[in-house]
């Protein structure tokens, strides 16, 4: 990883599904039973901000990061089912293929959702490698439904790549750094090591996993001594969920995802970069997820593509 200042490195780690009210410092933690230590303790470090907005679902929040692109420009403006075609398109430019361009390397570890056949994976849009899922979660419950037919649809595995070779399946699933968490999409299920940790059920004790893998990277990263040239970002795709029981909460908001409501739209977001971005402030500044892809661009010294609309504001 690059320690030289011109050159920050970059982790983006995006839950699934976290809805405004369920860290600490944000106004629950332990108030819904699950007491979010390492995230908290990590907010402190930097800031933490009020009006990050999202899309109201994972595919078309996961597209605008990718390229500063409103879904309605990309088609991705919903998430589809297994064996359906993939929506973000190769003519889109990924901040990945972007950050390539500059000769940064980057890796993408969790959930895609933007393409799961050849040619679409995270692999073939600019990650040097990749390990995790193709599409979502809750793809496990599908089995189990009235009517599924095994011969539609592939099942879903967790999958890796590297450039330029073809992606391939790893296991079937029982459930820069761009980490996009599985944690807290239905089915909101924990590591067996978390089962029964916060006394308060799965959800609970998902929640307090999500808080642990986060302090794994934050400590990843003082380990190997670049703590203070690494830009980290946690933030949420979108809003809780609705159904039980992995019901989350959006605080003082109202609505869940697929909403137009603020309850599915305003989520979490902090970031951290030692020595550039003040510590322990909070802010009211209105920052949309298209922003992430021109602000990273920016603070890396990358070029936005001037070949299209690019809808993302450098919030530098």
């Amino acid at each position: 990883m690059s320690e030289h200042p011109s050159h920050p490195n970059v982790v983006l780690i995006l839950a699934d599904n976290l809805g405004w009210g369920e860290l600490v410092c944000y106004g629950g933690g332990a108030f819904r039973g699950a007491p979010t230590l390492r995230i908290d303790a990590f907010a402190q470090e930097g800031l933490l901000q009020h009006s990050f907005n999202v899309e109201n679902n994972c595919v078309p929040t996961h597209s605008a990061l990718m390229t500063g692109r409103r879904p309605f420009r990309t088609g991705c403006q919903q998430s589809v089912p297994p064996g359906f075609p993939p929506r973000l398109t190769p003519c889109e430019k990924t901040l990945a293929e972007v950050l390539k361009d500059n000769g940064c390397a980057s890796a993408h570890h969790g959930k895609w959702h933007l393409g799961d056949i050849q040619g679409r994976y995270p692999s073939d849009r600019g990650f040097d490698e990749w390990y995790g899922i193709p599409r979502t979660t809750d793809e496990t419950q599908f089995p189990t439904a009235v009517g599924f037919a095994y011969d539609a649809a592939e099942f879903g595995y967790v999958m890796k790549g590297t450039a330029g070779t073809a992606s391939e399946n790893g296991c079937t699933y029982d459930l820069s750094l761009y980490h996009p968490m599985v944690h807290l999409h239905f089915p909101t299920l924990p590591h067996p090591n978390f089962a029964g940790k916060s006394g308060h059920g799965d959800f609970a004790d998902s929640t307090m996993e999500m808080d642990y893998r986060v302090g794994q990277l934050l400590d990843h990263i003082d380990s190997l001594g670049v703590r203070d040239n690494t830009i980290v970002i946690f933030a949420s795709d979108n809003r809780p969920q609705f159904r039980g029981p992995y019901r989350g909460t959006a605080g003082p908001w109202s609505g869940t995802y697929h909403t137009a409501m603020e309850g599915s739209l305003r989520v979490l977001f902090i970031i951290r970069w030692p020595g550039k971005v003040p510590k322990n402030v909070t802010s009211n500044e209105i920052v949309h997820v298209n922003d992430i892809f021109t602000t990273i661009i920016s603070l890396t010294g990358s070029t936005v593509p001037s070949d299209r609309p690019i809808d993302g504001v450098d919030q530098t």
